[in-house]
């Protein structure tokens, strides 16, 4: 059986959102960088850095 990974973090390549998936919540959260939110442009239409160089396949 082959188990998939989901990436762990995410950042958008148009306006520099920052996310990270949070197991607890089960949901992605806005990254905090010395108590500022992460969060980019609110409007963006993001284009996430998860690309063919991801593998979701465990190894």
């Amino acid at each position: 059986m082959t188990d998939v990974v989901p990436p762990g973090e995410r950042i958008c390549e148009r306006c520099g959102r920052h996310d990270e998936w949070d197991d607890d919540r089960g949901a992605w959260t806005i990254v905090t960088d010395d108590g500022e939110r992460q969060s980019g442009d609110p409007f963006c239409l993001h284009e996430w850095d998860i690309n063919g160089n991801y593998s979701p396949l465990a190894e």
